[in-house]
């Protein structure tokens, strides 16, 4: 390979890292429910590489840096645009015009936008459990109504959408929103284009808006193909959040662009984000991923699969009682470790605090069905994945 996905990188000690996912910070262990964090600490709790970005990306915020004034930025025109256009064209066949890019500082703040623009207190929200955390806090904390259209799982750990309960819960009309995540997390589903169509049928004929979180979409396992929900389906009530973030480990400088077709939701949208003010390494990085960042991007997705296999190939042979589904898309593996036997607090401990490995537990993405779960990010070097599997293996021998 070019690019060194080995390098293991000291995110806790270096001060220039202000890493949240490597500090030892108790609000972190408290949030995760552990113990102790300490130097001998393994994170792989949060969706965060530990790989330095794309040399193109670096040069461009050090052109950055050595300009040496950050004032107010706005991004060049048409450059940025183009640069996101020509993206998401040449690699998945969407077309994207300008106008209907709408900048957002963040995906989550961007969901948030999109709930306060779009509907009023005490409406519903629909959402498919086990999902991303901060969809549920985000309703909660806008004082909308959480609607759960839960996803059906078989007994290999296959996720698939319950329709027919979509359909009902879409018919009241208290209901005026739908968060898709797309490819989701932290299930590693990529919607068929059938799914995607249907879900899309079901929320149009009852005007049910579509807010899709595709900001996954580039990390998908080499094979597979995603397409966004906007080119399948009439994007009259559909939002997409698009976003250099995952794809090239940018998380830090939040760089959401939303893409609305509808003129009228972009105006509403535009009306309640007012001004949304751009930093000069988000409009550099974002510029230099998507024009010089592709070759980067096919090494990581190779070193990713062969992370997942390995996990995979691990899981068979020294821990053969956790069901856990190859992922389609995102690093993201969706671990059900219930088979063991133990409740979801013993099997807690034995990970968090006597292997001492950070995962996120599954009640944090699904609080009714999620007990015995536990969602495990693997954008890390080989050996840094190998040890943390090493050490939580040996918590459950004999069992």
């Amino acid at each position: 390979m070019k690019y060194d996905f080995d390098e293991v990188i000291d995110r806790r000690h270096d001060p220039s890292s202000y890493s949240i996912k490597w500090a030892k910070d108790p609000k972190i262990g408290k949030m995760l429910g552990a113990d102790t964090i300490n130097d001998d600490t393994i994170a792989i709790f949060t969706a965060d590489m530990d790989f330095r970005c794309a040399p193109p990306i670096i040069d461009a915020l050090r052109g950055v840096v050595d300009h040496g004034i950050f004032g107010y930025s706005a991004a060049p025109e048409p450059d940025y645009s183009d640069a996101v256009i020509d993206w998401f064209k040449r690699r998945e066949n969407w077309e994207i015009k300008p106008e209907e890019l709408i900048y957002v500082n963040g995906t989550v703040e961007a969901m948030k936008q999109i709930i306060l623009a779009l509907t009023e207190p005490g409406d519903g929200v629909i959402i498919q459990r086990p999902v991303y955390g901060p969809f549920s806090s985000t309703i909660e904390g806008t004082g909308r109504t959480i609607v759960n259209n839960q996803l059906i799982s078989d007994d290999e750990g296959y996720y698939t959408m319950d329709f027919e309960d979509l359909e009902q819960k879409c018919k009241d009309p208290d209901n005026k929103l739908l968060m898709l995540c797309s490819p989701h997390n932290p299930v590693g589903r990529i919607w068929t284009d059938a799914e995607l169509a249907e879900l899309a049928r079901i929320c149009r004929e009852n005007d049910v808006i579509i807010a899709a979180d595709e900001i996954h979409g580039d990390l998908i396992r080499r094979g597979l193909e995603f397409h966004p929900i906007a080119t399948l389906a009439d994007n009259v009530n559909i939002i997409t959040a698009t976003a250099a973030n995952k794809t090239f480990n940018l998380a830090g400088l939040h760089c959401t662009n939303l893409v609305i077709k509808n003129p009228e939701l972009r105006e509403k949208m535009k009306k309640s984000l007012g001004h949304v003010g751009q930093t000069p390494f988000g409009i550099a990085a974002t510029m230099a991923a998507y024009n010089d960042g592709e070759e980067w991007l096919e090494e990581l997705k190779e070193y990713l699969d062969g992370n997942i296999d390995w996990i995979m190939n691990f899981l068979k042979e020294r821990m053969p009682k956790v069901k856990c589904r190859r992922p389609e898309g995102t690093y993201i593996l969706w671990m059900d470790f219930r088979g063991y036997g133990l409740s979801a607090e013993e099997i807690h401990d034995r990970i968090y605090n006597k292997a001492n490995v950070l995962l996120e537990g599954g009640t944090m993405f699904d609080p009714v069905e999620g007990a015995g779960f536990e969602r495990v990010c693997v954008p890390s070097p080989r050996s840094v994945i190998q040890e943390a599997f090493e050490r939580i293996a040996r918590e459950f021998e004999g069992l």
